[in-house]
């Protein structure tokens, strides 16, 4: 029995989206209103602000399982968002692929909200997630509550952007599960030395999907590497500072892998510099990005969300 509703819901633009909800088990994060059928959540809204509501936007090339782990453990005591964007995962894909830029992502996860009548957030954005969710705050400060930024920041390393153009878009396809597995350890090995066989095998399941011929293929289009190819900054907006000094009033966590590629040390120590009150956590064994699940990130995850409830009590 899963954990979670399957939420469909319609961008501006009339594109079918996905979202994982996982609705809570405490009574100040529990779903009001909401009919369910067939296991999919058909509308619902959150009454006052007994508690937020926790978003988890995913990385580029990724979807809503990254966040599994995390949000059953979070769900214990708040209702849980994950959205996958356009053209990944279950979401319907874009005949545009200029579309598939952050600006684009944040119109559509604001319409979500706006939809479930959502008004009070603690977003934790992996990557692109993690742009996206200092572009929320800038836009939308009434409703976020909290940030929680995974190995992303206000600059972007080159080495590793370099290293994501290289394979988004291009990658080989598979012929089974085995090689699927193969394939995600080649590319995601730096990031995760101590992963082992069982571990790619669990990672290639929650970036491959089967097609109707039962062979996995990968959960998202191809085509989101377009935009990136021609203009790096459809992937990162230039001159980012502004927009992460705009987290200044806003509760802020920053975790960054210890040999992450594209969170550099220099960039995360201006970081906490620049946003002195901002909580920040190394995690050890990790690249880019921290999958979430480890200790360290869990138990930085719970202080830090624990103490914005604190404070909106």
């Amino acid at each position: 029995m899963q954990d979670y509703f399957d939420l469909r819901y319609k961008t501006g633009d009339g594109l079918e989206l996905y979202a994982r909800d996982y609705p809570g088990k405490t009574q100040g994060a529990k779903t009001q209103g909401g009919e369910t059928q067939g296991g999919e959540t058909q509308g619902g809204e959150t009454q006052g602000r007994e508690a937020p509501v926790i978003l988890c936007l995913h990385g580029l090339t990724r979807n809503s399982a990254d966040f599994d782990e995390l949000a059953v453990h979070l769900s214990k005591n708040f209702r849980v968002l994950v959205p996958e964007q356009r053209g990944r995962g279950q979401s319907q894909w874009d005949p545009q692929p200029s579309n598939y830029q952050p600006g684009t992502y944040v119109a559509d996860t604001l319409g979500m909200l706006e939809q479930l009548k959502i008004r009070n957030v603690i977003i934790v954005g992996t990557s692109m997630g993690g742009l996206m969710a200092m572009m929320m705050a800038a836009a939308r400060r009434e409703l976020v509550a909290g940030v929680v930024l995974n190995d992303i920041g206000p600059e972007v390393d080159p080495r590793g952007l370099t290293r994501i153009k290289g394979y988004v878009g291009k990658t080989a396809p598979v012929n089974n599960w085995e090689d699927a597995a193969a394939t995600v350890k080649e590319l995601n090995g730096i990031a995760f030395p101590d992963y082992e066989k069982t571990d790619w095998m669990r990672m290639a399941h929650q970036l491959y999907r089967e097609n109707t011929a039962g062979i996995p293929e990968l959960a998202y289009d191809p085509a989101i590497s377009k935009p990136i190819s021609a203009d790096t900054a459809a992937a990162v907006p230039p001159d980012l500072w502004p927009l992460f000094e705009s987290l200044r009033d806003i509760p802020t966590l920053a975790l960054r892998g210890a040999h992450s590629d594209i969170l550099s040390a220099d960039c995360f120590a201006e970081m906490q510099r620049r946003l002195p009150d901002m909580s920040a956590n190394e995690i050890p064994h990790r690249g880019h990005a921290p999958a979430l699940n480890e200790a360290t990130s869990i138990a930085a995850i719970d202080q830090f969300v624990e103490g914005i409830v604190g404070l909106q009590r």
